[in-house]
């Protein structure tokens, strides 16, 4: 029989009793699978579900015309690419009916990485609940029969409260995490959808394309907030350069909801804090790293990390300005609508992906840039040594495994073993800058792409026709399976980041 030793009297655990057995041991074994499982694990068993789920929704669904149908693996690849918020594309966007769209939405929305922590925050939260209810109520016990308290059942009872707060803390944040979505969410797309409808150039397009606008806004809003890059157009945001109205509306949308999102989080906790008064906000500031959730950050590296999110955008913008100002890209545009579309070009390119300019135009010194900005973590920035966190001995397979660059190189070899007849006779197309470009983007998932032009072709071909969509989708099979690895790896990253640090150069 199961006990526990307290003060000196035997205390009956709460599963010893014959009568609950069988509960408690399904339970505790149901907790134990959900709770003390690897959480890359978990978090990789969720998205290959998600991914699975999707492509069966897709498939189930019409798309727009019934003149082009979708082969099953690039329905698959869509919807690895949505759940993983990594927007790379193999068909056109219009292709898909406004059914198929709302099921892509679905997958942007809870595949996106603040709707996934906070899932994992409430997973915390119900494994502290269920951790702290046993040593709860033998606390309470105990203390209940001694009549006199001593300094160590103060203690417990202390301790009991600490705990306690702990737990409403973690209640409060993950309503805070909540509420922070659905707001962001609810305001973006209600400014969204009252742009497009007052502004007549930009509900002409979506008249002419066959989107609702509702649609559209809702699609738009996710999207941008997940860092998905997703757009209901072929064109993605080309067809928009000239609403500059609108891509400011969505430039707070990517920074929200992912290189600032700690940052703002933390802000939000504040002002709460300061306008309810409420112990519980006062304790989540002082004690972010209790609350296991790992979005939530000092107030010194917020800092940190906003002057480098904010350097970076800066160091694009000037790059980008005095090599693409008078590119084709930006032709017929206004002073103030350049400005307007350039600084949307560059919040994009580090994770969200949606684009006012075809990339294949963009010179190579740009290009290698973006390629730099989308390789680097949402949350990169330059910390000095007084901010740094020691780090904890790793597992043996942690100190085996390679770095991410390593892998990547590793795939992009790959590619062009499976590309590599493409590659020969398509030297302009298939060229390794344009595949890295494809690789590193979704490895950062964020869906910038080169795409493909039937005039840079050595060899003439009839059929050959122009499409938006990506350069994946003139790939074999094999190589967009690869580049689906790519996106789930990508996604995943945050594990493995520190990965590689066992081999000295």
């Amino acid at each position: 029989m199961s006990s526990i030793i307290c003060f000196g009297r035997k205390l009956e655990h709460p599963c010893s009793n014959s009568h609950s057995k069988p509960t408690c041991f399904n339970g505790s074994r149901f907790h134990s699978l959900v709770f003390k499982a690897n959480p890359f694990w978990v978090q990789l068993s969720y998205f290959i579900v998600l991914s699975l789920l999707g492509f069966g929704a897709l498939s189930m669904s019409k798309p727009r015309t019934d003149s082009f149908r979708p082969e099953n693996i690039d329905v698959f690849f869509t919807s690895v690419s949505a759940a993983t918020v990594s927007s790379m594309s193999t068909v056109e966007m219009e292709v898909f009916s406004n059914t198929q769209l709302m099921i892509m939405t679905v997958l942007m929305l809870v595949g996106g990485e603040v709707f996934t922590s906070m899932l994992g925050l409430q997973l915390a939260r119900s494994r502290f609940k269920r951790h702290d209810s046993i040593s709860h109520e033998i606390e309470s016990d105990t203390i209940s029969h001694e009549k006199p308290r001593t300094d160590l059942e103060t203690h417990i009872i202390s301790s009991s409260n600490s705990k306690s707060l702990k737990y409403k803390a973690k209640t409060y944040l993950g309503y805070v995490v909540l509420g922070y979505l659905l707001v962001v969410h609810v305001v973006g797309s209600g400014l969204v959808s009252m742009y497009v409808s007052m502004v007549p150039s930009a509900r002409k397009i979506l008249k002419a394309k066959g989107i609702k606008i509702q649609t559209f806004s809702v699609f738009t809003i996710v999207s941008t907030f997940a860092n998905c890059g997703f757009v209901p157009t072929n064109e993605n945001m080309i067809v928009f350069k000239k609403n500059s109205g609108l891509l400011l509306m969505l430039i707070p949308q990517v920074l929200l909801g992912n290189t600032l999102y700690p940052a703002c989080l933390r802000a939000t906790i504040w002002v709460l804090n300061r306008m309810t008064k409420k112990v519980e906000f006062n304790y989540i500031l002082k004690n972010y790293k209790e609350m296991g959730y790992g979005h939530l950050l000092s107030g010194g590296r917020c800092c940190l990390l906003a002057a480098t999110v904010l350097g970076f955008v800066l160091v694009q913008f000037i790059l980008f300005c005095s090599m693409e100002w008078n590119s084709a890209g930006l032709d017929g545009l206004s002073l103030y609508q350049k400005l307007a579309g350039s600084l949307f070009e560059v919040v994009n390119s580090r994770h969200a992906g949606e684009s006012i300019v075809d990339l294949s135009g963009i010179s190579s010194a740009v290009l290698v840039l973006f390629v730099v900005m989308m390789y680097l973590p949402p949350y990169t920035s330059f910390m000095p040594s007084k901010y740094e966190e020691k780090e904890e001995g790793g597992s043996i397979l942690e100190c085996v495994v390679l770095c991410h660059l390593s892998y990547l190189a590793i795939f992009i070899i790959l590619i062009c073993i499976t590309e590599r007849h493409k590659v020969k006779e398509d030297p302009l197309n298939f060229n390794v800058l344009n595949i890295t470009i494809e690789v590193i983007s979704a490895y950062g998932n964020v869906g910038l792409s080169t795409g493909y032009s039937c005039k840079r072709r050595l060899k003439g071909e009839m059929g050959c026709a122009d499409t938006w969509a990506g350069f994946v989708g003139r790939w074999s099979n094999e190589g967009k399976f690869i580049l689906i690895i790519v996106m789930f790896f990508g996604r995943l990253k945050s594990f493995t980041l520190k990965s590689g640090k066992a081999w000295k150069l």
